[in-house]
């Protein structure tokens, strides 16, 4: 006789079964996934300028090029201090002394000194730039405009952005009849900042010229500008 083996599945077992998986993406069944991406900008006021002052010099031998061309950097720093600038916002960029061989000065020796500036004070930089200028300064670039604490600056464009995200999905929402249940992802697009202008201001054929008057600088603003996407669920009014 052969005998038939019964094996009982529990009822919870079987429910267990039936229920459905959850959606990795963090909506319950009942509810539509929208995501939205979004940018938020805000303006800032410069309140650091950086300019590249240098000088270069040409004599007959690299001993007379060197000394002279200290003595001329000397004279720059010493009119950059009087316009607050310590120490440690000079930054040496190029310190060369090189041979010439090509054009009028063949044979004859260049040196080069070049230091990066760091202005706190934005609104006297033209004033320092002529006053380098006018200190022996034949070598410079810049300004470049910069906000000191980025990050400060793009807070209010981290709200906007959400803001305008927050407000589009509303909008979708809206349309489709349903309402906004919760935020479930809030991911950080970075700053999507266009590069800051460099302006060239280099002293033709190495001489410097003469300025009696500061030139017209205007710091202007800085706009910071940021993206975020946010994913929302909504479910039926």
């Amino acid at each position: 006789m052969r005998t038939q083996t019964l094996m009982l599945i529990p009822l919870f077992a079987l429910g267990a079964c039936s229920e459905k998986t959850p959606d990795p993406r963090g909506v319950e069944h009942d509810e539509t996934l929208l995501s939205v991406s979004a940018t938020g900008r805000s303006e800032t006021r410069p309140d650091e300028a950086r300019f590249t002052a240098g000088v270069s010099t040409i004599a007959a031998s690299a001993e007379d090029a060197t000394r002279r061309n200290n003595e001329a950097m000397t004279k720059v720093t010493e009119a950059l201090k009087t316009f607050g600038v310590a120490a440690k916002d000079l930054q040496t960029r190029q310190l060369t002394v090189n041979r010439i061989d090509w054009g009028a000065n063949k044979g004859k020796y260049e040196a080069v000194n070049q230091v990066e500036v760091r202005m706190r004070a934005v609104d006297k930089a033209g004033e320092a730039v002529a006053a380098t200028t006018q200190a022996g300064a034949n070598v410079l670039s810049g300004p470049t405009l910069r906000v000191s604490d980025r990050e400060a600056a793009t807070k209010s464009a981290y709200a906007a952005a959400y803001r305008a995200a927050r407000a589009r999905a509303e909008a979708y929402a809206g349309a489709a009849g349903l309402k906004i249940d919760r935020v479930l992802t809030i991911r950080d697009g970075g700053d999507n900042r266009p590069p800051m202008p460099y302006y060239e201001m280099d002293a033709a054929a190495n001489q410097a010229a003469p300025q009696s008057a500061a030139p017209p600088f205007n710091p202007g603003v800085s706009e910071s500008q940021v993206s975020v996407r946010v994913d929302f669920a909504l479910s039926e009014k």
